[in-house]
């Protein structure tokens, strides 16, 4: 066996390399070319080449091409860029600005990971005869009793399992993610010997189309009824005031509600976006006893109907609390303790030890305040 798993010699295993032209997916392809795999980089250009030239930090456009297309000339490999523009707009930044518009806090890095990278991509890896397509993602692929599993990164600090628990058990028989187990000092002292201009590279910061982190004006621009203003509801009825459009807030907000002259802090329960309202409370019902999921995307042994215990993330900067999934026509997840802060759009994603197990969109949630009333 080969390092990538294929009863081959490298040289007659090839495998396409998806190249964002950062540190990561650079020194993939690198370390694979030195080991002399038929290495075929590809990198996608998903928003507009001129707006984002020169931009730091950002990923598929501009200069991370150029950068890409460097590294693969550097390495003697071919290299492709595709242009994915329309369906990464259809299928990432639409949902993100409907997503707000639908009270929720989206996560781009996911859809693109499920629609445009592991689905689109892995297509066009295919009709290019690779026999396997590697990421510079930091996550495990092992291999179990019953074939490929998902682990999180031996690097807590660069792990990117959240972002990738909708991988499907087709395409992670298909996926290599070479530095999963590496930690990032690693990768960029091997991106130096490889004398690779990205070696000192900064990481990417923000989502890749939102500028500066400025998500509020990529959806103002999308959707320009964002900032419809309503309600300040709390939850005991009282209108405190007057919001600036529901685009602006999400749930476990504090600052920025712009309402004053109250004996508590006050934070963001809750958006209901069809009444143009935001909901406020203390902080204490921001606990919730469950969450439904939406979604599913199942990678462990089937689940009893009686639920799985698991180790779920609400967010992707969160630690995995222990909880109990409960699969069927509803499924949702009953949390151990409260959890806090857990808002719709976000994932929930299922572990097991370092073994990612699945997860889903969170799609709505039971307040532990409100359940602790409800059984008294």
């Amino acid at each position: 066996m080969n390092s990538l798993g294929f009863d081959r010699a490298p040289a007659d295993t090839r495998v396409v390399v998806a190249m964002s032209g950062g540190v990561d997916s650079s020194v993939v392809a690198a370390l694979l070319a030195r080991e002399g795999y038929d290495v075929v980089g590809v990198t996608l250009q998903l928003y507009d080449h001129g707006a984002a030239v020169g931009r730091v930090g950002a990923c598929c456009a501009g200069s991370d091409i150029h950068d890409a297309r460097s590294v693969a000339a550097r390495l003697g490999i071919p290299h492709y860029v595709l242009d994915y523009e329309s369906r990464f707009r259809q299928s990432v930044i639409d949902e993100f600005a409907d997503s707000y518009m639908r009270g929720e806090t989206p996560i781009p890095c996911v859809r693109c990971n499920q629609t445009v990278k592991f689905a689109d991509l892995l297509a066009t890896a295919r009709d290019l005869g690779a026999d396997c397509m590697a990421t510079g993602h930091y996550v495990q692929r092992i291999i179990g009793a019953r074939g490929p599993e998902l682990h999180a990164a031996i690097d807590p600090a660069r792990d990117q399992s959240y972002f990738l628990f909708a991988t499907t058990p087709d395409q992670l028989d298909y996926l290599r993610f070479p530095l999963g187990g590496m930690e990032k000092p690693a990768v960029r002292a091997l991106a130096a010997e490889f004398g690779l201009a990205v070696a000192a590279k900064p990481d990417s910061q923000d989502i890749c189309f939102v500028p500066q982190g400025r998500y509020v004006d990529v959806v103002k621009k999308l959707r320009p009824d964002a900032e419809t203003p309503g309600e300040i509801v709390h939850l005991d009825g009282r209108v405190l005031g007057v919001h600036k459009g529901i685009v602006h807030y999400t749930v476990g907000q504090r600052k920025g509600l712009e309402i004053g002259g109250l004996a508590e802090p006050l934070y963001v329960v809750a958006v209901d976006a069809a009444q143009h309202r935001v909901i406020v409370g203390p902080r204490l019902a921001l606990a919730c006893a469950s969450a439904a999921v939406r979604e599913v995307n199942w990678l462990g042994d089937a689940p009893s109907s009686e639920g799985v215990p698991v180790q779920v993330r609400v967010r992707s900067t969160t630690r995995p609390t222990p909880a109990r999934f409960m699969p069927g026509p509803n499924p949702h997840v009953v949390f151990e303790t409260p959890e806090y802060g857990v808002s719709p759009g976000q994932a929930a994603v299922f572990y097991a030890g370092g073994r990612v197990l699945g997860g889903g969109w969170i799609a709505g949630t039971t307040r532990a305040l409100h359940a602790a009333q409800t059984a008294a």
